[in-house]
């Protein structure tokens, strides 16, 4: 079967990079890195209404699957792990498949993504609230359509991240995010422009859902777990960035709280005992519909100060 989508296509611009000296090359892929994030930014009305969808998701109780193959799928897998230490989202909010398993992150796994079968598997004990995003530069790997056929089939909802503007798979995604990356500089090789598409409309998703979601005040995360040192110098540091307090003040009514980033900046900002802002905070949880303030932060020192 001839590889008719663009992706597959070669760039008439690189015809010759073979001839070019080290900083021709770098140029030369630089340049058509640069064009990616146009791309995204031309789908991100669909990016919002994917963002929708997994708010929707998750306020349910239900979790965000992210489906993937090869380097599509490994990237689903590094934005799946890197929320829990940023928004303490775990795998009970969002988890990833990778076609072929753990060991797929390390080396190719044969055939994995033309398991159609494997893909479809993985919907068998999803709940009934969950949500289903695939991850398919080409928009047409087996592994993905399984995923996405089963579960559009058990009536829930599915996206599909894409570099193909004619992905088959598009057909049964609710929402398709197909950010037109074209031709790479080295033919095929869609672990570079496509892969980049790939991590910003990950990343954008993501973060985007955490905020609706009310795990960031402003724009300072609240919901950090301190995995490591830094982690908690910088847990220290939202406090007196989100209150203007002194660093030693923020940094006991984090040990006061146990720990609870959202409970000490609620207390550091309504200038209230820890003990209060355990109250406020219980009374005002996070939610995507209190308009203004999904955090709850606002109202709860609004509640404290009045």
């Amino acid at each position: 079967m001839a590889l008719s989508w663009s992706t597959e296509q070669r760039n008439p611009d690189t015809m010759a990079i073979d001839t070019l000296p080290s900083t021709g090359i770098v140029e030369a892929v630089i340049g058509a890195e640069l064009h990616t994030a146009a791309a995204v930014a031309a789908v991100q009305g669909r990016i919002a209404q994917a963002v929708d969808l997994a708010v929707a998701a998750i306020s349910a109780g239900g979790r965000v699957h992210y489906v993937g193959a090869g380097t599509s799928g490994r990237l689903g897998v590094l934005d799946a792990v890197e929320l829990y230490p940023t928004y303490r989202a775990g795998p009970e909010t969002v988890v990833a498949h990778l076609a072929g398993g753990a060991e797929a992150m390390m080396q190719a796994v044969e055939g994995a993504e033309d398991d159609a079968e494997a893909g479809a598997a993985l919907v068998e004990q999803a709940g009934e609230h969950d949500l289903f995003v695939g991850i398919a530069a080409s928009g047409r790997t087996p592994f993905v359509r399984g995923a996405l056929e089963a579960a559009r089939a058990r009536g829930l909802r599915t996206v599909l991240i894409s570099n193909n503007p004619a992905a088959p798979i598009a057909e049964v995604a609710d929402v398709a995010i197909l950010p037109d990356t074209g031709p790479e500089v080295v033919t095929g090789s869609t672990r570079m422009k496509a892969a980049t598409a790939q991590k910003l409309v990950l990343n954008t998703f993501s973060t985007a859902t955490m905020i609706r979601l009310g795990r960031t005040y402003e724009n300072l995360m609240i919901n950090v777990v301190a995995t490591n040192a830094k982690l908690e110098r910088r847990m220290v540091q939202l406090v007196v960035q989100a209150a203007g307090v002194e660093e030693d003040h923020a940094a006991a009514l984090l040990a006061e709280a146990q720990g609870d980033l959202r409970v000490a900046v609620i207390a550091a900002l309504a200038n209230a005992e820890v003990e209060r802002a355990v109250g406020a905070a219980v009374a005002h949880q996070p939610d995507p519909g209190r308009e203004g303030d999904p955090s709850g932060i606002r109202s709860a020192v609004a509640m404290l100060t009045r």
